[in-house]
Formats: structure tokens, sequence, C-alpha cells
């Protein structure tokens, strides 16, 4: 009995010495993140090169409100008549004119679950829409007690969808409302890619390629395979996968030079990354991570030592990015080539410079107007447009700022 109460209190002291360290490192740690707060690193293959330098441009524009009321919009295209079609998370999908005139809800989109992230998401244009009139759109899909990421194409005709038919639906679906992915973008070869989350608690199955949870996936516009994804030849494999590792990718573009995607994806506590996707790459969530776990347990970010890909840049703490664009217009020639994303976290707009395959310097802008930005776009004719998300969200309107104002 009394050794038994010797070992006890032993064991408390430890517990509490324990405790102690562990609230030590935590302060530490947030020391360490509030001091690089505004800094953000560029490794490559686990290897300190240098910090992204700030950059200012000589710039100037001015924000304009195009359209205010939308209901949490999350994406947004040009049509070739120059207005845009925007979702709502609610489930809605509006026509903005250029004049900043909101439609009525197009009629047909079917049901979507609209809780906590889920909701309509992502729309894009078939490259031959002008001849096809096809829209491609994203949404969370309940089924019985569980969810998932479905993406469907339709006719936009006049303002109702028709002929609607679902070209993908994520295997499994599951419990919880978080991390849908969603975001979609046809490659130049016609093929289209769909990002996919993790689902939040679901994070370990994004290692397991027998399912779609935290994948990035490449189908035909029909919903067919193409024939060089490189799973294709492995019955156990989902042949949909073209790279897998991811946790929530929220954003994804094409690089207008070199045709490649690029995509950014949150991280938990930081480590929010840019990647390349390769195909059939292992980009290592949740067994790699410049982040750290809600519940502070640190992830190793040893990438490259356990045979994962490295991302191309990276944010400590994280700034939650969203929405992705290459920006290729006239209006803003010092821009030209620069790539911008939304920050939900930090609501700001993030300009950086790149070239074909990093990130060689980075501007926060609209650090004063303090509004989570989910998706960035291109007008036509070459203004930058921003959906802020919000109960009452906005379209913004960047365009410069002329000699007479």
């Amino acid at each position: 009995m009394l050794t038994r109460q010797r070992y006890t209190v032993s064991q408390a002291t430890n517990c509490q010495i324990i405790k102690e360290i562990m609230h030590y490192i935590l302060i530490i740690v947030l020391c360490i993140i509030a001091f690089f707060g505004d800094h953000v690193f560029l490794y490559k293959n686990s290897h300190f090169l240098s910090t992204a330098q700030a950059q200012s441009t000589s710039t100037q524009f001015q924000i304009k409100i195009l359209a205010s009321g939308l209901k949490h919009p999350w994406g947004m295209v040009f049509m070739p008549n120059g207005k845009m079609l925007v979702t709502e998370r609610v489930g809605q999908l509006r026509i903005i004119s250029q004049e900043g005139q909101i439609s009525e809800p197009v009629k047909g989109v079917p049901a979507v679950l609209h809780k906590d992230q889920g909701g309509l998401l992502d729309v894009v244009l078939d490259p031959d829409f002008a001849k096809n009139h096809l829209i491609y759109f994203s949404y969370a899909e309940q089924t019985g007690k569980t969810a998932g990421t479905t993406v469907a194409r339709a006719e936009l005709i006049d303002n109702t969808l028709q002929h609607i038919n679902v070209i993908f639906r994520q295997y499994p679906t599951t419990t919880g409302e978080k991390h849908f992915g969603s975001r979609l973008v046809f490659a130049p070869d016609g093929n289209l890619f769909i990002t996919l989350g993790d689902r939040f608690s679901h994070m370990e199955q994004a290692q397991h390629l027998d399912n779609h949870i935290g994948k990035l996936i490449r189908i035909r516009p029909d919903g067919s395979i193409p024939t060089d994804n490189p799973f294709t030849h492995d019955p156990n494999i989902k042949p949909e996968i073209w790279s897998y590792g991811h946790r929530h990718i929220q954003g994804a573009a094409i690089h207008p030079e070199t045709g490649a995607l690029w995509l950014h994806e949150h991280g938990p506590r930081g480590g929010d990354e840019i990647n390349i996707p390769k195909p059939g790459k292992n980009y290592g969530w949740p067994k790699a991570s410049y982040g750290i776990h809600y519940w502070m347990v640190p992830i190793k970010d040893e990438h490259a030592e356990q045979g994962f890909e490295e991302p191309i840049y990276y944010w400590t703490p994280s700034i939650a990015p969203s929405g992705m664009l290459f920006y290729t217009g006239n209006l803003f020639p010092q821009w030209r080539g620069n790539l911008f994303i939304g920050a939900l976290a930090g609501k700001h707009l993030v300009r950086l410079v790149v070239d074909a395959k990093s990130v060689l310097h980075e501007e926060k802008l609209l650090k004063n107007y303090s509004v989570r930005i989910r998706d960035v776009e291109q007008g036509p004719e070459g203004a930058l447009y921003l959906l802020t998300d919000e109960e009452e969200g906005k379209i913004l309107k960047l365009v410069p700022v002329t000699d007479n104002q």
C-alpha cells in the first residue's frame, strides 16, 4: 500500500512537471509565431533558404463595390457577354450584370447541404461555353447522415439550368460539414481538375488511395477517366486521383506560361501551402505539415525525409487562403504574371511575384480594408474582382487610379 502511494505521488509530480514543460513550450511557440507573424519562409528539401521579401508597387488602385447583399458568395466566373455567374453558399446561383444588377436565383439548382462550410460552392464555364452553354458547379450533397463533394454540369439557358448531369461524387461520403474543397479548374488539355478536402475529422484518409478524401481529382468533362491519369492500372486505387495527401484545397489556377496547375491548401494552425501538384505524388497531410494541430500537437515538417513533396511556399501563421488567379490583363501592367490569392483569416489580398516554379516576392494588399476574401477573378477589361465572405457579401472591383481622380 505504501509502495503504491509513493508511486502515485511520484506519478502526479511527473505529470505536473510535464504540464509545466508543455506550458513553457506553448509560450515559446506562440512567441515565435508572434515574432515571425509577418514573415513567410521558403523551404526546399527542408533546408531554410530565405524569407520571401516583401514588395510594394507604385501601382495605385481604387476599390469600387459592384454589388452587395450576396449570401456568403463562394465562386464566380465571367461569361462571354461580360456578365458574371456567382454562387451563394445558401444554394443559389446568381447572374450579375456589368452594372452590378443581381438577378433572381437561377432556376434548377439541385438541393445542397447548406451547413457550416457546406453549400453551393464553385462554378466554371465549359471551354466551349459559347456554343454549348455548359457550366460545371460543385456543392456539398447530403446522403442520409453523411455528405460529400459533388460536381455536376448543366446547360444554362436564359435563367435556368437544364439537363443537369452529375459527373463526380466523392467516395465515400462522410460525417461532418467541413473541408469540402471544391475548386474547379479546366486544364489546357480540356480535362477538369476537382479539389477535395480531408473532411476535417477524416484526415488520415488523405493517405489512402482507395477513396477521394484529401485528393486532387482529374476527369474528363463527361466524368470519364483520362487514360494518362497516374493510377488507372491498379484496381485498388481510385483512378480519378491525380495527387494525394492534401488537407483542404480552396484555390487553384493554371500558370499562363507553363500550363501547370498551381494550388493552395489550408494548413491547421499555420502551414498553409502552395503546391504545383505532380501526377501520383503524395503531399504529406496529415503526416507532414509546417503547421501544428488545433490541439497544439506538433506535426513533423520533414516532407522530403518521409518521401513527400515539399510545398513551394507556405505561410505560418495561417492566412486561410481562398481563390487563386494568375493576372494576365493590361489594366495593371506592373502586375502582369503575378499570382493573387484571397486571405480569409488574414483579411487581405495576397499578391505574389512568381516565376515558372517558385515564389519570389509577396505583397499584402487591402490590409486596412479588413474583409474576408473568398475568391479572385479577372474581368474581361482587366480589372480585379473579389468576393467577400460574409452574410451580406460583396463583389469588389479594383481599378487603377486615373490622373483626374
